[in-house]
Protein backbone atom coordinates (compact mmCIF):
# COMPACT_ATOMS: atom_id res chain seq x y z
CA UNK A 1 0.00 0.00 0.00
CA UNK A 2 1.22 3.44 -1.09
CA UNK A 3 2.32 5.95 1.77
CA UNK A 4 0.62 8.97 2.21
CA UNK A 5 2.32 12.14 1.05
CA UNK A 6 2.93 14.81 3.85
CA UNK A 7 0.79 17.95 3.01
CA UNK A 8 1.21 21.36 4.45
CA UNK A 9 0.07 21.45 7.38
CA UNK A 10 2.68 17.92 8.11
CA UNK A 11 5.37 20.31 7.82
CA UNK A 12 3.78 22.67 10.47
CA UNK A 13 2.16 20.87 13.88
CA UNK A 14 3.35 21.15 17.59
CA UNK A 15 5.10 18.03 17.64
CA UNK A 16 7.19 18.48 14.92
CA UNK A 17 7.86 22.15 16.43
CA UNK A 18 9.23 21.28 19.03
CA UNK A 19 11.68 18.82 17.60
CA UNK A 20 13.13 22.08 15.23
CA UNK A 21 13.10 24.47 18.29
CA UNK A 22 16.69 24.24 20.72
CA UNK A 23 17.50 25.96 23.75
CA UNK A 24 20.30 28.41 22.09
CA UNK A 25 20.46 31.96 22.04
CA UNK A 26 21.56 32.66 18.47
CA UNK A 27 21.11 31.43 14.98
CA UNK A 28 24.36 30.26 14.41
CA UNK A 29 24.10 28.27 17.72
CA UNK A 30 21.23 26.91 16.18
CA UNK A 31 22.78 25.37 12.90
CA UNK A 32 25.17 23.77 15.33
CA UNK A 33 22.34 21.54 16.78
CA UNK A 34 20.55 18.46 16.07
CA UNK A 35 18.35 15.78 17.82
CA UNK A 36 19.75 12.68 19.29
CA UNK A 37 17.22 9.78 19.34
CA UNK A 38 16.82 7.33 22.55
CA UNK A 39 17.23 4.04 21.85
CA UNK A 40 17.58 4.31 18.31
CA UNK A 41 21.34 6.11 18.67
CA UNK A 42 22.33 3.21 21.37
CA UNK A 43 21.55 0.25 18.58
CA UNK A 44 24.74 -0.69 16.57
CA UNK A 45 23.22 -0.85 13.52
CA UNK A 46 26.57 0.56 11.54
CA UNK A 47 29.13 -1.49 12.86
CA UNK A 48 30.58 -3.41 10.05
CA UNK A 49 33.15 -1.80 7.80
CA UNK A 50 32.66 -2.05 3.82
CA UNK A 51 35.94 -3.75 4.28
CA UNK A 52 34.91 -6.76 6.47
CA UNK A 53 31.81 -6.88 4.18
CA UNK A 54 34.50 -7.69 1.44
CA UNK A 55 35.61 -10.98 3.83
CA UNK A 56 31.74 -11.76 4.78
CA UNK A 57 30.14 -12.29 1.26
CA UNK A 58 29.77 -15.56 -0.61
CA UNK A 59 30.97 -16.21 -4.14
CA UNK A 60 27.85 -15.12 -5.22
CA UNK A 61 28.14 -11.88 -3.40
CA UNK A 62 25.80 -12.39 -0.80
CA UNK A 63 25.94 -11.81 3.55
CA UNK A 64 24.49 -13.34 5.89
CA UNK A 65 21.76 -12.16 8.57
CA UNK A 66 23.83 -10.22 11.18
CA UNK A 67 22.94 -11.02 14.57
CA UNK A 68 24.01 -8.69 17.16
CA UNK A 69 23.59 -8.06 20.80
CA UNK A 70 23.91 -4.72 23.15
CA UNK A 71 22.89 -3.38 26.34
CA UNK A 72 21.16 -0.07 27.01
CA UNK A 73 20.32 1.04 30.32
CA UNK A 74 20.74 -1.95 31.94
CA UNK A 75 18.19 -3.78 29.27
CA UNK A 76 19.64 -6.45 26.91
CA UNK A 77 18.69 -6.21 23.34
CA UNK A 78 19.26 -8.29 20.28
CA UNK A 79 19.21 -6.64 16.84
CA UNK A 80 19.07 -9.06 13.45
CA UNK A 81 20.57 -6.60 10.64
CA UNK A 82 19.16 -8.36 6.66
CA UNK A 83 21.61 -6.89 4.30
CA UNK A 84 20.41 -5.60 1.13
CA UNK A 85 20.76 -6.84 -2.49
CA UNK A 86 22.22 -3.69 -5.08
CA UNK A 87 22.24 -4.08 -8.56
CA UNK A 88 26.04 -3.83 -9.92
CA UNK A 89 26.19 -1.42 -13.08
CA UNK A 90 29.25 -1.43 -15.72
CA UNK A 91 30.94 1.88 -16.72
CA UNK A 92 28.36 2.96 -19.18
CA UNK A 93 25.05 2.61 -16.12
CA UNK A 94 23.63 -0.54 -17.55
CA UNK A 95 22.97 -3.38 -14.97
CA UNK A 96 25.75 -5.66 -14.88
CA UNK A 97 24.43 -9.39 -16.14
CA UNK A 98 26.15 -12.85 -15.32
CA UNK A 99 27.04 -15.85 -17.51
CA UNK A 100 23.21 -16.79 -17.50
CA UNK A 101 22.10 -13.29 -18.59
CA UNK A 102 20.78 -12.78 -14.35
CA UNK A 103 21.28 -9.27 -12.82
CA UNK A 104 25.05 -8.74 -10.86
CA UNK A 105 24.02 -8.08 -7.11
CA UNK A 106 25.95 -7.38 -4.18
CA UNK A 107 24.77 -7.13 -0.34
CA UNK A 108 25.65 -4.27 1.56
CA UNK A 109 24.98 -3.89 5.28
CA UNK A 110 24.30 -0.09 5.91
CA UNK A 111 28.03 1.25 7.25
CA UNK A 112 29.49 4.69 8.44
CA UNK A 113 29.09 6.21 5.11
CA UNK A 114 25.07 5.67 5.63
CA UNK A 115 25.53 6.32 9.12
CA UNK A 116 26.70 10.08 7.75
CA UNK A 117 24.15 9.93 5.43
CA UNK A 118 20.97 9.35 8.11
CA UNK A 119 22.35 11.79 10.47
CA UNK A 120 22.88 14.61 7.89
CA UNK A 121 18.90 13.71 6.84
CA UNK A 122 17.94 14.18 10.43
CA UNK A 123 19.27 17.44 10.63
CA UNK A 124 17.82 18.76 7.34
CA UNK A 125 14.70 17.75 9.20
CA UNK A 126 15.02 19.92 11.66
CA UNK A 127 14.56 22.89 8.87
CA UNK A 128 11.14 23.94 9.20
CA UNK A 129 10.98 23.57 5.42
CA UNK A 130 11.93 20.16 5.09
CA UNK A 131 11.06 18.09 8.02
CA UNK A 132 7.47 16.63 8.17
CA UNK A 133 5.43 14.68 10.97
CA UNK A 134 2.06 12.42 10.57
CA UNK A 135 -0.23 11.50 13.24
CA UNK A 136 -3.13 10.99 12.36
CA UNK A 137 -5.70 8.13 12.45
CA UNK A 138 -3.19 5.61 14.77
CA UNK A 139 -0.54 6.47 11.41
CA UNK A 140 2.52 7.76 12.38
CA UNK A 141 5.24 8.48 10.10
CA UNK A 142 7.99 11.14 10.33
CA UNK A 143 10.49 12.29 7.51
CA UNK A 144 12.14 14.70 5.21
CA UNK A 145 11.84 16.70 1.91
CA UNK A 146 15.94 17.00 0.66
CA UNK A 147 17.72 17.07 -2.82
CA UNK A 148 21.06 15.26 -3.10
CA UNK A 149 22.89 18.61 -3.98
CA UNK A 150 21.60 19.43 -0.52
CA UNK A 151 22.47 16.53 1.28
CA UNK A 152 26.02 16.45 -0.55
CA UNK A 153 26.59 20.20 -0.10
CA UNK A 154 25.83 19.55 4.02
CA UNK A 155 28.40 16.55 4.46
CA UNK A 156 31.29 18.59 2.42
CA UNK A 157 30.70 21.18 4.24
CA UNK A 158 31.00 18.73 7.68
CA UNK A 159 34.34 17.47 6.15
CA UNK A 160 32.56 14.27 4.76
CA UNK A 161 32.51 14.74 0.85
CA UNK A 162 30.59 12.27 -1.19
CA UNK A 163 29.66 12.21 -4.73
CA UNK A 164 25.93 12.09 -5.97
CA UNK A 165 26.55 8.26 -6.94
CA UNK A 166 28.04 7.94 -3.41
CA UNK A 167 25.02 9.10 -1.73
CA UNK A 168 22.68 7.46 -3.84
CA UNK A 169 24.11 4.39 -3.38
CA UNK A 170 23.85 5.22 0.59
CA UNK A 171 20.28 6.26 0.09
CA UNK A 172 19.57 2.74 -2.04
CA UNK A 173 20.98 0.49 1.11
CA UNK A 174 19.23 2.64 4.21
CA UNK A 175 15.86 2.19 2.17
CA UNK A 176 16.42 -1.65 1.23
CA UNK A 177 18.32 -3.16 4.48
CA UNK A 178 15.75 -4.29 7.42
CA UNK A 179 16.41 -4.37 11.21
CA UNK A 180 14.76 -5.77 13.88
CA UNK A 181 15.27 -4.88 17.40
CA UNK A 182 13.95 -6.83 20.34
CA UNK A 183 14.04 -6.94 24.36
CA UNK A 184 15.55 -9.35 26.08
CA UNK A 185 14.07 -8.50 29.32
CA UNK A 186 11.61 -10.24 32.19
CA UNK A 187 10.47 -6.55 31.61
CA UNK A 188 10.65 -6.57 28.08
CA UNK A 189 6.74 -6.72 27.89
CA UNK A 190 7.12 -2.82 28.08
CA UNK A 191 9.91 -1.98 25.84
CA UNK A 192 9.44 -1.37 22.22
CA UNK A 193 10.17 -4.00 19.89
CA UNK A 194 10.97 -2.59 16.31
CA UNK A 195 11.35 -4.75 12.84
CA UNK A 196 11.75 -2.11 9.46
CA UNK A 197 14.16 -1.01 7.51
CA UNK A 198 16.26 1.73 8.03
CA UNK A 199 14.39 4.29 5.77
CA UNK A 200 10.99 2.94 6.08
CA UNK A 201 10.47 4.68 3.06
CA UNK A 202 12.33 6.84 0.17
CA UNK A 203 11.10 8.12 -2.96
CA UNK A 204 13.32 9.70 -5.80
CA UNK A 205 13.90 10.80 -9.13
CA UNK A 206 15.60 9.06 -12.07
CA UNK A 207 19.22 9.29 -12.90
CA UNK A 208 18.76 11.19 -15.77
CA UNK A 209 16.77 13.58 -13.90
CA UNK A 210 19.18 14.13 -11.15
CA UNK A 211 22.23 14.61 -13.91
CA UNK A 212 19.97 17.22 -15.25
CA UNK A 213 18.62 18.85 -11.63
CA UNK A 214 20.58 17.48 -8.64
CA UNK A 215 17.81 19.81 -7.05
CA UNK A 216 14.55 18.06 -7.47
CA UNK A 217 13.37 16.75 -4.81
CA UNK A 218 13.38 13.50 -3.06
CA UNK A 219 11.78 12.00 0.16
CA UNK A 220 12.85 10.03 3.08
CA UNK A 221 10.75 8.41 5.99
CA UNK A 222 12.16 7.59 9.25
CA UNK A 223 12.37 4.26 11.36
CA UNK A 224 9.55 4.03 13.60
CA UNK A 225 12.08 4.91 16.75
CA UNK A 226 12.47 8.07 15.12
CA UNK A 227 8.98 8.93 14.73
CA UNK A 228 8.09 7.52 18.32
CA UNK A 229 10.92 9.31 19.71
CA UNK A 230 9.56 12.99 18.10
CA UNK A 231 5.72 12.26 19.34
CA UNK A 232 6.60 10.93 22.85
CA UNK A 233 9.72 14.00 23.14
CA UNK A 234 12.16 11.87 24.28
CA UNK A 235 14.73 13.22 22.04
CA UNK A 236 17.97 15.51 22.61
CA UNK A 237 19.80 18.26 21.47
CA UNK A 238 23.58 18.13 21.15
CA UNK A 239 26.37 19.80 19.18
CA UNK A 240 25.83 17.95 15.59
CA UNK A 241 28.37 20.24 14.26
CA UNK A 242 30.99 18.88 17.03
CA UNK A 243 29.72 15.08 16.21
CA UNK A 244 30.24 15.48 12.77
CA UNK A 245 34.01 16.90 12.78
CA UNK A 246 35.28 13.41 14.41
CA UNK A 247 37.13 11.59 11.70
CA UNK A 248 36.33 7.83 13.08
CA UNK A 249 33.00 6.51 13.06
CA UNK A 250 34.04 4.95 16.75
CA UNK A 251 34.10 8.67 18.50
CA UNK A 252 30.77 9.09 16.96
CA UNK A 253 29.59 6.39 18.45
CA UNK A 254 31.16 7.20 22.19
CA UNK A 255 29.56 11.05 21.72
CA UNK A 256 26.55 9.55 20.94
CA UNK A 257 27.10 7.45 24.36
CA UNK A 258 27.79 10.31 26.60
CA UNK A 259 24.81 12.51 24.63
CA UNK A 260 22.16 9.68 26.07
CA UNK A 261 23.65 8.55 28.85
CA UNK A 262 25.84 10.98 30.87
CA UNK A 263 23.03 13.63 31.59
CA UNK A 264 24.71 14.79 34.58
CA UNK A 265 27.45 16.03 32.95
CA UNK A 266 30.25 17.90 35.68
CA UNK A 267 33.67 18.23 36.04
CA UNK A 268 33.23 16.71 39.30
CA UNK A 269 31.28 13.87 38.37
CA UNK A 270 33.27 12.14 35.55
CA UNK A 271 31.48 9.45 33.13
CA UNK A 272 33.12 5.70 33.56
CA UNK A 273 32.94 3.30 30.84
CA UNK A 274 34.99 0.05 30.24
CA UNK A 275 36.23 -1.23 27.13
CA UNK A 276 34.82 -4.58 27.15
CA UNK A 277 31.47 -2.23 27.63
CA UNK A 278 32.45 -0.30 24.40
CA UNK A 279 33.51 -3.54 22.42
CA UNK A 280 29.59 -5.25 23.09
CA UNK A 281 27.80 -2.46 22.50
CA UNK A 282 29.10 -0.84 19.61
CA UNK A 283 30.36 -3.91 17.58
CA UNK A 284 32.82 -2.04 15.87
CA UNK A 285 36.02 -3.80 17.59
CA UNK A 286 35.40 -7.33 16.71
CA UNK A 287 36.62 -6.75 13.54
CA UNK A 288 40.13 -6.73 14.75
CA UNK A 289 42.38 -9.72 14.47
CA UNK A 290 44.53 -8.68 17.17
CA UNK A 291 43.16 -7.30 20.61
CA UNK A 292 45.79 -4.71 20.89
CA UNK A 293 45.17 -3.15 17.35
CA UNK A 294 41.59 -2.99 18.96
CA UNK A 295 42.53 -1.25 21.76
CA UNK A 296 44.66 1.35 19.66
CA UNK A 297 41.66 2.12 17.61
CA UNK A 298 39.33 2.62 21.14
CA UNK A 299 42.30 4.76 22.58
CA UNK A 300 42.58 6.79 19.53
CA UNK A 301 38.89 7.52 19.09
CA UNK A 302 38.77 8.48 22.98
CA UNK A 303 41.26 11.01 22.70
CA UNK A 304 39.61 12.44 19.14
CA UNK A 305 37.16 13.28 21.82
CA UNK A 306 39.27 15.24 23.93
CA UNK A 307 41.14 16.74 20.77
CA UNK A 308 37.29 17.89 19.24
CA UNK A 309 36.27 19.66 22.83
CA UNK A 310 33.35 17.26 23.50
CA UNK A 311 36.12 15.52 27.39
CA UNK A 312 38.61 17.70 29.04
CA UNK A 313 40.71 14.80 29.86
CA UNK A 314 40.33 10.90 30.58
CA UNK A 315 42.24 8.71 32.81
CA UNK A 316 42.90 4.98 31.50
CA UNK A 317 43.15 2.42 34.07
CA UNK A 318 44.19 -1.51 33.06
CA UNK A 319 43.22 -4.43 34.75
CA UNK A 320 45.65 -6.98 34.42
CA UNK A 321 45.31 -10.58 35.10
CA UNK A 322 47.62 -13.55 35.09
CA UNK A 323 51.71 -12.54 33.31
CA UNK A 324 50.17 -8.81 32.95
CA UNK A 325 47.46 -9.96 30.55
CA UNK A 326 44.72 -7.37 30.03
CA UNK A 327 41.77 -8.44 31.06
CA UNK A 328 39.97 -4.51 30.60
CA UNK A 329 40.68 -1.60 30.32
CA UNK A 330 38.59 0.80 32.82
CA UNK A 331 38.21 5.06 31.29
CA UNK A 332 37.65 7.82 33.25
CA UNK A 333 36.38 10.91 31.02
CA UNK A 334 36.30 14.36 32.82
CA UNK A 335 33.86 16.35 30.62
CA UNK A 336 34.78 19.75 29.17
CA UNK A 337 32.76 22.86 30.13
CA UNK A 338 31.70 23.44 26.65
CA UNK A 339 29.70 19.87 26.82
CA UNK A 340 28.69 20.42 30.61
CA UNK A 341 27.02 23.19 29.40
CA UNK A 342 25.69 21.63 26.27
CA UNK A 343 24.17 19.19 28.10
CA UNK A 344 22.27 21.57 31.17
CA UNK A 345 20.99 23.16 28.03
CA UNK A 346 19.27 19.19 26.76
CA UNK A 347 18.37 18.77 30.15
CA UNK A 348 16.38 22.62 30.54
CA UNK A 349 14.98 22.16 27.41
CA UNK A 350 13.94 18.81 28.04
CA UNK A 351 11.35 20.25 30.95
CA UNK A 352 11.02 23.84 29.82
Amino acid sequence: MASKLPTEQHFQNRQLGLFQQFLCNTDDERQRFSNSIELWDAVPRYSISRQAMVKMRDERGNLPLLQLEFEYRGTKFSVSIQATQIEEKDENNKPKKSKDGKPVTTAYYPSANEELVEEVLRKLAVDQEHGFLINEKSTARSGVVFSLYQLREELKQRGHTRSFDEIKLSLDILSGSNIKIIANSPTSIDLPFGKSNYLAALTGVTRKDMTIDPGKKWMAQFHPFVTASIDKLSYRQFNYHQLMSHTTQLARWLHKQLILKYTFASRLKPFEIRYSTIKRDSSMLYNYTRPRKAQEACDFSINELITNGVLATLERRIEAGERGKILDIVYTLVPSNEFVAEVKAANKRQTS
